[in-house]
């Protein structure tokens, strides 16, 4: 027999979503519904439709591994937001968008989302069942949306999210690009002159019996480390990588690598203020979409990718449900505790005594500056609190583009010169014995 998968309302108000059992037709189902005192506001045939739906989850599905780019995530809400604003229905501007995304990660979340709509499942339910490629703060929204019946406007607003949050990315890795490439290009060059350049002085000196000054041989003593342990070079960053990522698959290491981040001379600073740009920005659209604020500051919580500010906001959390402003307890958690793990980074990366030094110097730092906590805490007064967020926002997306900029014609210089150092020392390193070997032909004559 058929069922009928159906939502309604009871008596006092409450949704009631269920599945009925043992009807003959939709009007049977209905009737037994009314009996139970409920008023019907969804039904939709269960079976048929979820045999169809899952027919079709399996067709057109390539393999892929991994989330949903962020880039790709971007381009799709902004083209879905454009197609809801036109009038069409959401499952045909799925559709639309499914048929023609690459095949990926991308197009087997949208052939699960409209298998899982059809089957009678709510937009926000459907994309909350894909992980890979909505999160939390997208399904949530979508969900304010629904609720509140301006899915476009809300559409629109988280195109405008993602899209700034891209450009602030795209501005981050494009100022390490050059700094990067320079220093890679630059290890391969000085590799090939210590193992093939070098060697043939070090033959030239042998067999003239030179005696080396200490520069000299420091230069060839490192040549010769490189080539007999040249596989030791990959394996370096490699190892440091599955150091960290080992370190910080426990939460202890997580929170102590992410306040060395944020301590990081010059640099920390630069990912403090990209996260409070994130950060701020996050809540503001969330409170802007009508999501409930326990509820926007959780998910706030869970996007900002730093256990530092995860702490800071569940003390948020705390603080509101004691009854306490959102700014209050900010002020009182904006300075992290002390973290031996913390210390233990700076110890490894930082030149020992050194890093950790720096480490204690800065240890009374605020994540947050004052100007944030005044920002919120007038937005709560007056209502705006969306308005103040959006605010910070800005002003720390406009720092991080200034300070990105800013580092970029510092490193530009100091790159040279390190650069010229090395090879400058190469250079001496080769030609002080060469000097001495002249100066004993010459005179030898």
């Amino acid at each position: 027999m058929p069922r009928f998968k159906f939502e309604a309302i009871d008596q006092t108000g409450k949704v009631i979503k269920d599945v009925t059992d043992n009807v003959a037709s939709e009007e049977e189902a209905q009737a037994t519904i009314r009996q139970m005192g409920y008023v019907i506001t969804k039904i939709v045939l269960y079976k048929e439709r979820k045999a169809k739906a899952a027919a079709k989850k399996s067709n057109g599905k390539t393999f892929s591994l991994g989330r949903v780019r962020s880039k790709h995530l971007t381009t799709f809400t902004r083209q879905l937001s454009i197609l809801q604003d036109a009038g069409l229905p959401i499952l045909r501007s799925l559709n639309i968008l499914m048929e023609q995304s690459k095949p990926g990660a991308l197009r087997n979340s949208l052939i699960d989302v409209c298998a899982e709509i059809e089957s009678g499942s709510s937009l926000s339910e459907a994309m909350a069942k894909c992980p890979k490629a909505f999160n939390r703060l997208f399904v949530n929204m979508i969900k304010a949306g629904e609720a509140g019946g301006a899915l476009e406007t809300i559409l629109q607003r988280l195109a405008e999210f993602l899209e700034s949050s891209e450009r602030l990315k795209k501005k981050i890795i494009s100022a390490l690009t050059y700094p990067v490439a320079v220093v890679f290009f630059a290890t391969i060059i000085v590799i090939f002159i210590m193992l093939w350049i070098v060697p043939q002085f070090q033959k030239i000196f042998d067999d003239f019996g030179v005696p080396l000054p200490w520069l000299t041989k420091a230069l060839i003593a490192a040549t010769d480390f490189i080539r007999d342990f040249w596989f030791l070079l990959p394996g370096i960053p490699l190892g440091i990588f599955l150091f960290v990522k080992l370190t910080t698959s426990f939460s202890y290491g997580r929170h102590g690598f992410n306040l060395f981040c944020l301590r990081i001379p010059i640099f920390g600073m630069l990912i403090e203020k990209t996260i409070v740009a994130r950060t701020m920005r996050t809540l503001g659209t969330l409170v802007t979409s009508g999501v409930p604020i326990l509820e926007a500051i959780h998910i706030t919580k869970e996007t900002s990718n730093n256990a530092v500010f995860e702490i800071m906001f569940q003390k948020v959390l705390e603080g509101i449900r004691d009854g306490d402003t959102i700014a209050n307890p900010m002020k009182m958690n904006r300075i992290p505790m002390f973290h031996p793990g913390a210390l233990f980074f700076f110890f490894c990366f930082m030149a020992g005594p050194i890093g950790m030094l720096w480490y204690m110097m800065r240890l009374r730092a605020k994540i947050l500056d004052d100007m944030v906590i005044n920002m919120v805490d007038v937005g709560e007064q007056t209502g705006e609190l969306d308005t103040m967020l959006y605010k910070v926002a800005d002003v720390y997306e406009e720092e991080v583009e200034a300070m990105t900029e800013g580092l970029m014609s510092l490193l530009e210089p100091l790159l040279v010169i390190f650069l010229g150092g090395i090879v400058g020392t190469i250079v001496i390193a080769m030609f002080m014995p060469l000097i001495s070997l002249i100066t004993d032909l010459s005179s030898s004559k």
